[in-house]
């Protein structure tokens, strides 16, 4: 149990049964009347965004669970196939409930398979993961020492803003939490 006042974005709670992931947190504390929390909750089994205010005194549960080791396999329409590394079990997660983390599996990469209850709700990315940069506009001469950039697609379909001088064919290494580019991979 946790109190609503201590609560911090990309905590997991369980409420009514089900896992929420804390997008967004505002903690407010008006000059009459007791503080409370405005939370921003992502449903980690449907994908919807709810938004839900609790006092702060009041306790919330931290969702529970079970962390496997996975491989991700390959998608087939909107079902993403991991491997369970144990057990060699294949599990497949709605490409809604992934949202934004598909765009950064690429095929054979190591993920922590996220179980609540038995059910796959989610997978945990590492921090950062090095995909192909597979279209994206020629640098110009004379343009690449400076600070700006250029669209990118990745191997994954993703769009990242990248750097001028890379090409084509470069492997760029991506921050899965923000989405923004890192540094190209020799």
């Amino acid at each position: 149990m946790i109190n609503a006042g201590g609560v911090k974005p990309s905590m997991k709670l369980e409420i009514d049964g089900d896992p929420y992931l804390v997008v967004h947190v505002d903690h407010v504390k008006p000059g009459k009347g007791q503080a409370f929390s405005r939370l921003k909750l992502k449903n980690l089994k449907t994908g919807l965004v709810v938004e839900k205010t609790y006092k702060a005194g009041e306790k919330l549960k931290k969702a529970d669970f079970l962390v496997k080791k996975a491989q991700y396999l390959y998608n087939q329409g909107d079902e993403y196939y991991f491997m369970d590394s144990e057990t060699y079990e294949q599990v497949a997660i709605p490409g809604g409930v992934l949202s934004r983390d598909k765009d950064f599996l690429a095929e054979n990469i190591e993920v922590r398979l996220l179980l609540f209850k038995g059910d796959p709700v989610g997978v945990d990315l590492p921090t950062a993961v090095d995909l192909k940069v597979v279209e994206t506009e020629p640098g110009v001469r004379g343009d690449t020492a400076s600070g700006g950039s250029k669209p990118a697609k990745l191997e994954t379909g993703a769009m990242v803003q990248v750097p001028f001088f890379i090409n084509e064919g470069d492997v760029v290494r991506v921050d899965t939490r923000t989405g923004q580019y890192v540094e190209r991979v020799k």
